[in-house]
């Protein structure tokens, strides 16, 4: 609705001020990390076979937040950014797939509107000719740019597309793209599901840890979850918005998913955290708890997975 501004569960709020931004600033200086080992590249990269598929189901980590997922015969991005910066820092990592080598997408789906997670450069780029399913009050920023086949969600709207279901599901965040626009569009993840094959991702978008996971296996069976590690240090500053390794993986226990998937981590510096160190973190925890390592698959960028074997 115009002129909303959104809110989280339990009235959750990111009110973090300069003087905050200040203690960050001097913890950072102190805080030095070494940038120099990053997260690898996929030895292998399946371009071409990802172009020719439109039967079997398929998980392609392009970076950050941003998959390539073909399921019920449909290409989807999410959160497409193959942006090379992000304000004035440059991006660590490059894209797993160049944009060009992707196949003709039928579905976007945005999390919230962060530039990390929408970024009309890329969009203007993508080829075939997609729909759009964005949160409530972004309709508007893709219609005055020419889109015209957008479909905006509230927390727990249900879409069709072809023979899936996608489900806009509750996140706790929040969003801005300018300066005076704070939470006017809402922010959240997308549930697809492929009820001909019984096949499910959810793709979690960006979150801190909150009570909505177990509100989500409540009323979803999950298959494939893609799930933020990153960007979570300091903690005292970041844990409203951002989950941290491990509470990733309590999440991923209450939503009761098959699969792990990590993302949002190494592809920019939006934290003091490094990927490297999330990922040791998140395996670390993984192994602490004798998690069946089946469950957790660690992409490269540009790996795929391929839940019911190759092509």
């Amino acid at each position: 609705m115009k002129g909303s501004r959104y809110e989280n569960y339990d009235g959750v709020k990111n009110e973090h001020g300069f003087r905050d931004m200040l203690r960050w600033s001097r913890e950072r200086r102190r805080n030095k990390k070494d940038l120099n080992v990053q997260i690898a590249q996929a030895e292998e990269k399946e371009a071409e076979k990802l172009k020719k598929n439109r039967e079997s189901m398929s998980v392609t980590w392009i970076g950050h937040s941003t998959f390539l997922i073909q399921i019920g015969g449909l290409n989807m991005i999410t959160d497409p950014v193959w942006a090379l910066r992000m304000g004035v820092q440059k991006r660590l990592t490059e894209p797993g797939l160049p944009i060009t080598s992707l196949p003709p997408i039928d579905l976007v789906l945005i999390s919230h509107g962060h530039y990390d997670h929408l970024d009309f450069p890329t969009i203007k780029k993508l080829g075939g000719n997609p729909k759009f399913f964005v949160p409530a009050g972004l309709k508007g920023a893709f219609a005055k740019r020419g889109y015209t086949n957008i479909h905006e969600a509230d927390w727990w709207d249900s879409f069709e597309a072809g023979t899936l279901k996608l489900t806009f599901v509750p996140a706790q965040h929040w969003t801005r793209r300018g300066l005076n626009d704070t939470n006017t569009s809402h922010w959240g993840g997308w549930i697809i599901e492929n009820p001909e094959d019984e096949q499910s991702v959810y793709f979690a978008g960006d979150t801190g840890y909150f009570r909505g996971f177990k509100e989500i296996a409540e009323k979803h069976k999950l298959d494939i979850v893609l799930m933020p590690i990153g960007a979570y240090e300091p903690e005292w500053f970041m844990s409203v918005s951002h989950i941290n390794p491990e509470d990733a993986i309590k999440a991923f226990l209450e939503l009761k998913g098959e699969r792990f998937i990590p993302m949002h981590y190494g592809a920019y510096r939006l934290a003091d955290d490094t990927g490297p160190e999330a990922l040791e973190r998140l395996e670390k925890e993984w192994d602490r708890l004798a998690l069946p390592k089946e469950q957790l698959k660690v992409l490269k960028l540009g790996g795929t997975f391929w839940p019911g074997g190759q092509l």
